[in-house]
């Protein structure tokens, strides 16, 4: 009997834990992430068109230089979100360019930047010179296909360059499965300690029903 009830309890216990931690880490992928299709060539050789990407759903003021980032763009012809990458945050000085050709930089705060992400190493190639001071709670971003990239340096008034309002931002890609890997790996945790927890259960069933002393048998009068 001790058997069973320890079965019983071990049940009770891993049983819920697992559904628990199951459907937790289920609701947590899906509300905090999504996956989207790249439509364009604007972020090559990075990312490709049609290739499909996890998006961690996160504020603008959460993003770092460098991130690729799925925003809403101002420009009215721009028909849904885009992905960009964070070039500049608030308070930085972005301008184009130094050099020429594939020795092209762009710099940040006065210093070059290495890009080795941009396609056949341009910077720029379009010949569109700006030099801007990021306002406070804005992004400066720029496509990895510069000269096929309606990004930064086509948002402001007329020919000037411009960034986006933070708060644009809708999430940041990232590679593989990022935090939804830790989560998926939860979920899998939690599906073992059902099953175990169910096995446990049966077991535990079993044991008791053997425990059980058979019935006397009913007397036999002659």
């Amino acid at each position: 009997m001790r058997k069973g009830r320890g079965l019983a309890l071990t049940a009770w216990v891993l049983g819920p834990l697992g559904l628990v931690l199951l459907i937790g880490s289920v609701l947590y992928v899906r509300s905090a992430h999504t996956r989207v299709t790249v439509v364009s060539s604007s972020m090559s050789p990075t990312y490709t068109a049609g290739e499909r990407l996890v998006v961690e759903l996160v504020d603008g003021d959460q993003v770092r230089r460098g991130d690729v980032v799925l925003v809403d763009s101002p420009r009215p012809d721009v028909d849904g979100p885009v992905l960009q990458r964070v070039v500049g945050v608030g308070g930085d000085r972005v301008a184009c360019c130094e050099g020429s050709g594939t020795e092209e930089r762009v710099t940040l705060n006065g210093r070059a930047l290495k890009e080795s992400y941009v396609r056949d190493g341009v910077a720029d190639g379009i010949g569109r010179p700006y030099d801007l001071k990021v306002p406070e709670g804005q992004l400066f971003l720029l496509g990895d296909h510069r000269v096929d990239s309606l990004d930064s340096r086509f948002y402001g008034s007329g020919d000037t360059a411009g960034a986006v309002p933070a708060g644009a931002v809708r999430g940041r890609v990232v590679d593989g499965l990022g935090g939804a890997l830790f989560a998926l790996l939860a979920a899998a945790l939690g599906l073992v300690l059902v099953l175990v927890g169910l096995g446990c259960g049966i077991a535990a069933r079993v044991v008791r029903r053997r425990s059980v002393p058979p019935a006397p048998p009913w007397p036999v009068h002659t």
